[in-house]
C-alpha cells in the first residue's frame, strides 16, 4: 500500500452533492467511491447514454447474463464488457465473510458474530476490509451482504446474516455497504426477499402480509438502498405466488417506485425462470450463464415480444452503476495491493468484540494463570474458520485453539488435549473385510477405476451399533454401496460446490462426507468404485462406532479429571443449500459434555455453531461462550476471551429457545418448513423476541443477552419527544472491579392510537459502551420515527404511533432495568 494513503480523505462532488469518505483506523486506504445520495444518480449521465446508443443488440445482451471468465480467478460470476467502447469486464465474487476466490483472503468472522458486537462502526470497517481485498483480488462486485432476517433457528445460512431484529440488521447492513463501496467494490444486498430458509428454497412459495413484509424483512433492504448499494440479488423463492426474480411488486413497485433504487437487479445463481416476465418485472441480469437473457431474449426483442427499451433500461442501470464507480472513463481505478496484516487485525477485533458469554457460574471464566487446562473436542485442535457454501473463504492462515490456549497459558501451565468426538473416523480393520483390504490410503491412477466387492463384518460381541462412515477423497466422490444402499450420493446439479466449513475437509485437504446409520451385528455386503479422473486421486474409508466413541469419551474424562479447568469445544456445521434438522449439537456431543462436566464441573463450553442451540446440559457446565464461526483469527480471539485479556463484548442477536418445542416455528409446519410448497409467515410481525413476549414464553437466552466479567448498573432514565424522534437518556455505571463492555438497549412499547397489530415491545436503539472499573457514563439513544411507526395497509405506508408509550432500558429483551412513559406526537 503506498505511503500517504492510510489517512487519506477523498472528496468527491457528484450531481451537486459532496461526499466525504474518511479513512478509519484499519490502515486501509479510503477510496472515492462512497455511495452518493440517490438523487445524485437518479438519471443516467451523458456518458452512459452515449455508450448505450453505440451498443449493438448483441453487445447489450452480454451485460444481461453471465459468461465464462477467461482468467478463471475462482469467483462466482463474470460479465465480459465491450472492449471496443472501453467498457471493462466485471467479476462478481461471493461473500459475505471475505472474498471467495481461489486465492487466499482474509477470512473474517461470520456476519452473525459481527452483528453480536452491536457496533455499526465496526461493521463499516469489516466492509472496508472486504472492499479493499475484493479490489486487490481482481473483483468488481461483491455478492454480499446478506440481510434476510433470522426467522427460523433451523435455517442453514443464519450465520451469514445479522439478526432477528430489523433495526439492528438495517444499521449494520447500511454501514457494511458504505465500507465495501467506500473502497471501490460494488456491493450486492441479498436475497430479495423472504429467503429465510434453505429447505425447498428453489420452489417454496412464501406468503406474508404487507405489514409483516415492510416492518420486518424489507426494512434491511430499504436501508441497503438508502446506503447506496449498487446491486440487489433476487432470491430463489416465490413471494406471495410469484418467483422473486420476476416479481413486479418487489422489483418495480417497491424497489424502484417506492425506494427509488437506481442500481441493477441480478438473479441468484440459476434462479431465472422466464425471459419475458423477468425483464418486464424489473430483472436486469441473470447469473451465472445464459438461459433466458441471451438468445431467448434476443429472439423476443426481434419478434416484438419484448420491447428493446426493456433491454436498454437494464443495460442503462448496469452502466450507470459502473459509471458511479469510475469504470467507464477508459481507465479503471488502479487496484490496490492486499494488506493482509490490516485485514487480520480487523478479523481479530471483530471476533473479540462479538464473543458472547452466555453462562458463567462460580467464576469459571476467566481462566486463571498457572493452572492446568484440558482442551477437549475436535474444534479445539482443528480451527473452525467459516461455514460452508458460498460463504467459505480460503484463509491466509488459521491457528489451532489448542495452540493459542497453550501459548496464552504460558510457562508453568499444563495444557492437555483429548479428542472427545471423532469427526474424521478411524481406520477400518482389514480383518473386518473379506477379502481383506487396506482402505486407509487408496491410490487411483489417472484414467483408472478402482473397485472392491466383498463383505464387512460387524463383531457379534459388539452387537447392533450406530456407525458413522467417513469417506475422504481428492477427486470424484467414490461410490460406496452398503447392503445395496449408496452411502454418499452426489446431489444432482451441485457436485462438490457446497464445500467449506468443518465437516467437508480433512486436515490434509481431502474432501469429506459422513453417513450415520444403525448396523446389525453380522455380515454386510460392500461395494466401492473410485475413479481416478484426469489426474488420479487418493481416498480412504473410515468409521466411528460405539466402541471407538466410548474410548474417545473415556480419554476426555481422564483429561478432565487431571486438570483444574476444561475448555470443551462443541460444533455444529452449517452450510448453504440445507437446513439443520435439529437444534441439538450433532453427533454424540451432548453425552460428551455431560461426561466431561461430571468429571470436572469447571468446564467451559465454547460453541462454534451457526445459530441457536438447545442446551439440556447447561446446568452441568461452568460456562458457555458463543463464538459462532470466528474466522481466521478465531483461535487468538477465543484464547483472549477465555483468559480475560478482553471482556466478552458480544450480545445475542437472536433468541435461543429452551427446546425444539418452544420457538416461533414449532408446532406449525405451515410456518416451517411449509406445507404443499407454501410457507406462511402467520406469526406476522411477532418475530424472534417479539413472539416470546407476545406468547409469554421464556427463552433459554433472550435477544440481547450476554454476560461481562464485570457488572453494570443503570440509573437516571429520562425521555422526551423532540418532534422528530424520541430521545432516551440514562447513566450506565460499572459496579465491578475491572473494565468491561456493556450493550445498553432501549425498547419501546405499543402505541394506544394505532389499529395495526403491534408487538409488546421492539428494539428502539442501543449503545455499546466500554467502562473502567467504577466509571459511569451518561448515554443518549435516539429512537427514530420509523421505529415508532407501524405499516398501515390502508395507506400503504408507515404511520407514527402516537400517544403514551412505555420506554424500557436494560441489558436484554428480558432484563429490563428501568422504564418510563413517553408521549409521542405533537409539534
Amino acid at each position: 500500500m503506498p505511503d500517504g494513503m492510510s489517512r487519506r480523505s477523498a472528496l468527491r462532488r457528484m450531481g451537486g452533492a459532496v461526499v466525504v469518505a474518511a479513512a478509519a483506523t484499519t490502515g486501509l486506504p479510503s477510496l472515492a467511491h462512497a455511495a452518493p445520495p440517490v438523487a445524485a444518480v437518479r438519471g443516467a449521465g451523458r456518458r452512459v447514454e452515449s455508450l448505450l446508443g453505440r451498443l449493438t443488440l448483441d453487445e447489450k445482451l452480454t451485460f444481461l447474463h453471465g459468461a465464462t471468465d477467461p482468467k478463471a480467478l475462482g469467483q462466482a460470476g463474470y460479465v465480459p464488457g465491450v472492449p471496443r467502447l472501453n467498457i471493462p469486464e466485471l467479476r462478481l465474487a461471493d461473500g459475505p465473510a471475505g472474498v471467495r476466490v481461489t486465492a487466499r483472503a482474509t477470512a473474517l468472522p461470520a456476519p452473525v458474530l459481527l452483528a453480536s458486537a452491536f457496533d455499526p462502526d465496526l461493521a463499516r470497517r469489516y466492509g472496508r476490509v472486504i472492499g479493499h481485498e475484493g479490489r486487490a483480488l481482481g473483483q468488481d462486485v461483491l455478492l454480499s451482504p446478506m440481510v434476510n432476517l433470522i426467522r427460523t433457528p433451523y435455517a442453514g445460512r443464519n450465520f451469514e446474516t445479522f439478526s432477528e431484529d430489523p433495526l439492528l440488521a438495517s444499521d449494520l447492513v447500511a454501514e457494511e455497504i458504505k465500507g465495501i463501496q467506500g473502497e471501490g467494490l460494488i456491493a450486492t444486498v441479498k436475497h430479495f426477499a423472504l429467503n429465510n430458509q434453505e429447505q425447498d428454497r428453489m420452489s417454496i412459495d412464501v406468503r406474508a402480509d404487507e405489514q409483516t413484509m415492510h416492518e420486518l424483512e424489507l426494512r434491511g433492504f430499504r436501508a441497503a438502498v438508502r446506503a447506496g448499494a449498487g446491486s440487489v440479488m433476487g432470491s430463489y423463492n416465490k413471494v406471495n405466488g410469484t418467483f422473486a426474480c420476476e416479481n413486479k411488486a418487489l422489483l418495480t413497485d417497491i424497489l424502484r417506485d417506492q425506494w427509488h433504487f437506481t442500481g441493477w437487479v441480478m438473479t441468484d445463481w440459476f434462479a431465472v425462470h422466464t425471459t419475458v416476465t423477468g425483464i418486464a418485472a424489473g430483472l436486469d441480469m441473470e447469473m451465472p450463464g445464459e438461459l433466458a437473457f441471451g438468445a431467448a431474449l434476443k429472439k423476443a426483442v426481434q419478434d416484438g415480444t419484448v420491447p428493446e427499451a426493456h433491454v436498454d433500461r437494464a443495460v442503462r442501470r448496469i452502466l450507470s452503476v459502473m459509471d458511479r464507480f469510475d469504470l467507464l472513463g477508459g481507465k479503471v481505478p488502479a487496484r490496490p495491493a492486499r494488506d493482509a496484516k490490516a485485514g487480520a487485525a480487523v478479523a481479530l477485533e471483530v471476533a473479540k468484540a462479538g464473543a458472547t458469554l452466555l453462562h458463567n457460574a462460580h467464576g469459571t471464566l476467566p481462566l486463571r494463570a498457572h493452572r492446568s487446562v484440558a482442551v477437549v473436542g475436535p474444534t479445539g485442535r482443528v480451527p473452525f474458520v467459516s461455514g460452508g457454501g458460498s460463504a467459505h473463504v480460503i484463509p491466509d492462515h488459521a491457528d489451532s485453539p489448542y495452540d493459542a490456549i497453550k501459548s496464552r497459558a504460558g510457562h508453568g501451565s499444563s495444557v492437555s488435549y483429548a479428542l472427545g468426538e471423532d469427526i474424521y473416523g478411524k481406520a477400518l480393520p482389514a480383518k473386518a473385510l473379506t477379502p481383506a483390504v487396506d482402505l486407509e490410503e487408496c491410490k487411483v491412477g489417472a484414467g483408472q477405476t478402482w473397485t472392491y466387492e466383498g463383505t464387512l463384518a460387524v463383531d457379534p460381541e459388539e452387537g447392533d451399533d450406530d456407525w458413522t462412515f467417513v469417506i475422504h477423497y481428492s477427486g470424484t466422490r467414490p461410490k460406496v454401496v452398503l447392503d445395496g444402499v449408496e452411502l454418499f450420493p452426489v446431489l444432482p446439479g451441485f457436485g462438490e460446490y457446497f464445500t467449506g466449513g468443518l465437516l467437508s475437509a480433512a486436515p490434509d485437504g481431502l474432501l469429506l462426507r459422513h453417513k450415520s446409520l444403525g448396523l446389525k451385528a453380522g455380515s454386510h455386503t460392500l461395494q466401492i468404485t473410485a475413479k481416478g479422473g484426469g489426474t488420479g486421486q487418493t481416498f480412504r474409508l473410515r468409521r466411528v462406532t460405539g466402541a471407538t466413541r466410548a474410548a474417545d469419551v473415556a480419554e476426555a474424562v481422564r483429561a478432565a479429571k487431571a486438570a483444574d479447568s476444561v475448555v470443551l469445544f462443541a460444533y455444529e456445521d452449517a452450510t448453504e443449500g440445507m437446513d439443520r434438522t435439529s437444534l441439538a449439537l450433532p453427533g454424540h456431543q451432548e453425552a460428551l459434555i455431560a461426561a466431561v462436566a461430571q468429571a470436572n464441573p469447571r468446564t467451559a463450553v465454547v460453541l462454534n455453531t451457526s445459530s441457536a442451540t438447545t442446551m439440556p446440559w447447561l446446568d452441568r457446565v461452568g460456562a458457555v461462550l458463543q463464538m459462532y464461526y470466528p474466522g481466521q483469527e478465531g483461535a487468538a480471539a477465543t484464547a483472549a476471551v477465555l483468559y480475560g485479556d478482553c471482556d466478552p463484548g458480544g450480545r445475542l442477536t437472536q433468541s435461543f429457545p429452551t427446546s425444539e418445542a418452544t420457538h416461533p416455528m414449532s408446532g406449525d409446519p405451515r410456518r416451517y418448513p411449509g406445507v404443499n410448497g407454501v410457507e406462511e409467515y402467520s406469526e406476522g410481525i411477532h418475530l424472534g423476541y417479539r413472539w416470546y413476549d407476545d406468547r409469554r414464553v421464556a427463552p433459554l437466552f433472550p435477544f440481547g443477552h450476554g454476560l461481562s466479567y464485570t457488572t453494570f448498573a443503570y440509573e437516571g432514565l429520562s425521555v422526551r419527544w423532540t418532534g422528530r424522534e424520541a430521545e432516551v437518556s440514562f447513566t450506565v455505571r460499572n459496579t465491578g472491579k475491572r473494565a468491561g463492555i456493556d450493550v445498553a438497549q432501549v425498547y419501546v412499547g405499543k402505541s394506544p392510537d394505532l389499529q395495526a397489530d403491534q408487538s409488546v415491545r421492539v428494539l428502539g436503539g442501543y449503545r455499546r459502551v466500554k467502562l473502567r472499573a467504577g466509571e459511569r457514563r451518561r448515554v443518549t439513544v435516539a429512537v427514530a420515527r420509523e421505529t415508532l411507526s407501524s405499516w398501515d395497509t390502508g395507506r400503504h405506508g408507515f404511520v407514527l404511533g402516537t400517544g403514551r408509550r412505555t420506554v424500557w432500558v436494560g441489558s436484554s429483551a428480558r432484563d429490563l432495568k428501568l422504564h418510563r412513559d413517553l408521549v409521542v406526537g405533537g409539534h
